[in-house]
C-alpha cells in the first residue's frame, strides 16, 4: 500500500502541472537542455527532500515544486533574463531559509491578509486559465474535449481528472496529427548550470511574490493537512531545509520547493498505511519516484516538447481551476476586504508593468493600499475581525 501510495502521489503530482513548469521555463527562454535540468533538479531536489525529511520525523513529509510560484515566473517573465530569474529563485529561498531560521514564518503571513494573498493568487492563476480557453479559437476540438474529459473525470474520478485530461488532449492531438515526436528521446538528464543576476526588477517583480505565493499558497495548506491527520510536525525546521534546497539548486532549475498540499493527503491517508507511524514509508516511496523521474529529465522533457501548444496550456488552464475558485473563495469571503481584494485580483489579472516589476507585486500594492485606505484608524473592535 505505501508503494502504490507513493506511486500515486508523484504521478498526480507530475502529471497535473508539469506543462505549466514546462511553460515557465520556456517563458524564460530556457533551451531544451535547460528545460531538461530544470526538471532533474526539481524531481531529484524534491525526492531528497521528502525522503530525509520524512526518515527524520517518521512523519509523511512530502515536498514538491510550487505550482503557483510557476505562474508567477511565467506571468513575470517578460523583461527578465534567466540568469535574473535565477537571482530571483535565490531569493525566494533565502527568504524561506530565513523564515524558518527565525520563526518569521507564522508572523510574516499574519501580516499579509489571506484575502489579498488569495486575491494575488488567483489573479496569477487565471491568467492561465484564460489562456486555455483562448486556445479554442486555434483548437477548437482539442479543448473542447479535454474541457469534457475534465468535467467527466471530476465527477466520477477527482484524483486522475487532470490525468484524464492529459491522456485525452494528447489522443486527439495525435489523431489531428499535431504531435512532433521527433523531439522525443529516452536519455538521462544532464544539470545545466546557470549563474544567477542581480536586478532589482527581477527581485522585486518575480523573487518576492514567488516568495509570498509560494509560503501562502503552499506552506499553510501543507502544515494544516499534516496537522489535521493527527502529526506535529517541526513547521520551522520544514520551512529552513525547503529554503536551503532551493538555494542550492536555483541555478540548476529548481526554483522553489515548499511542502504539498493537494498529493500530501495521498499519503497522509489511512490507505496509504493503516498505522499511522509507518505512513512515511508512503512518501519514501514517493521521494524514490520522484528522483526517477528527474533522471528521466530528458524523455519528460521531450514528451512536453512534442505537444502543441495549445494541448500545454489546456493541461495547465484546467488544472489550476480548482486552485482558482478556492482563491477566489477566501479573497471575497470578508466583506469588509472585499474591494481590496478585487483590485488586487484584477491588477495582478492585468498583466500591467510599471518601472519593470509585474503585475503581482502591484496588485499586491494596490490592495494593501486600499485595506489602509478603507480601515485606516478604523475601531479596533473592527480590525479584529479583518482577515
Amino acid at each position: 500500500m505505501a508503494v502504490s501510495a507513493g506511486f500515486v502521489a508523484t504521478l498526480v503530482g507530475f502529471t497535473s502541472t508539469i506543462a505549466l513548469i514546462f511553460h515557465a521555463a520556456s517563458a524564460l527562454g530556457a533551451s531544451a537542455d535547460q528545460i531538461t535540468s530544470w526538471v532533474l533538479a526539481l524531481g531529484v531536489g524534491m525526492g531528497v527532500a521528502t525522503i530525509g525529511l520524512s526518515l527524520w520525523t517518521r512523519i509523511p513529509i512530502l515536498i514538491t515544486w510550487s505550482t503557483p510560484g510557476a505562474a508567477v515566473i511565467a506571468s513575470a517573465a517578460a523583461g527578465v533574463s534567466l540568469p535574473e530569474a535565477v537571482g530571483a529563485f535565490v531569493l525566494c529561498g533565502v527568504l524561506m531559509a530565513l523564515s524558518g531560521m527565525t520563526g518569521w514564518f507564522e508572523r510574516l503571513m499574519n501580516r499579509i491578509p489571506l484575502a489579498l494573498a488569495s486575491s494575488l493568487l488567483a489573479g496569477i492563476l487565471a491568467k492561465f486559465a484564460l489562456m486555455s480557453f483562448a486556445a479554442a479559437t486555434a483548437q477548437p476540438l482539442m479543448i473542447i474535449s479535454m474541457l469534457l474529459i475534465y468535467l467527466v473525470g471530476k465527477r466520477w474520478w477527482p484524483r486522475y481528472a487532470v490525468l484524464g485530461v492529459l491522456i485525452g488532449g494528447s489522443v486527439v492531438a495525435g489523431l489531428q496529427g499535431l504531435l512532433d515526436t521527433r523531439q522525443m528521446t529516452l536519455q538521462l538528464a544532464q544539470p545545466v548550470w546557470v549563474t544567477p543576476a542581480w536586478s532589482w526588477q527581477a527581485m522585486l517583480g518575480m523573487g518576492l511574490p514567488l516568495f509570498i505565493v509560494t509560503m501562502a499558497s503552499q506552506a499553510v495548506p501543507g502544515v494544516s493537512a499534516i496537522r489535521v491527520s493527527g502529526y506535529r510536525p517541526p513547521v520551522s525546521s520544514l520551512m529552513s531545509w525547503s529554503g536551503i534546497t532551493t538555494v542550492l539548486l536555483a541555478p540548476l532549475g529548481g526554483y522553489a520547493f515548499n511542502l504539498a498540499a493537494i498529493t500530501a493527503a495521498i499519503v497522509l491517508n489511512p490507505h496509504a498505511h493503516p498505522q499511522t507511524h509507518q505512513r512515511y514509508t508512503a512518501a519514501v516511496w514517493a521521494g524514490l519516484f520522484y528522483i526517477g523521474m528527474g533522471l528521466l529529465g530528458g524523455a519528460v522533457a521531450g514528451l512536453l516538447a512534442a505537444f502543441p501548444a495549445a494541448l500545454i496550456l489546456g493541461v495547465a488552464g484546467l488544472a489550476l481551476l480548482g486552485t482558482i475558485a478556492n482563491g477566489m473563495a477566501s479573497a471575497l469571503a470578508e466583506p469588509r476586504s472585499r474591494e481590496a481584494a478585487i483590485i488586487t485580483f484584477l491588477v495582478t489579472l492585468s498583466g500591467v508593468t510599471l518601472l519593470g516589476v509585474g503585475s503581482a507585486f502591484w496588485g499586491l500594492v494596490a490592495g494593501g493600499l486600499t485595506l489602509f485606505v478603507e480601515h485606516y484608524r478604523s475601531r479596533p473592535d473592527a480590525l479584529d475581525n479583518m482577515p
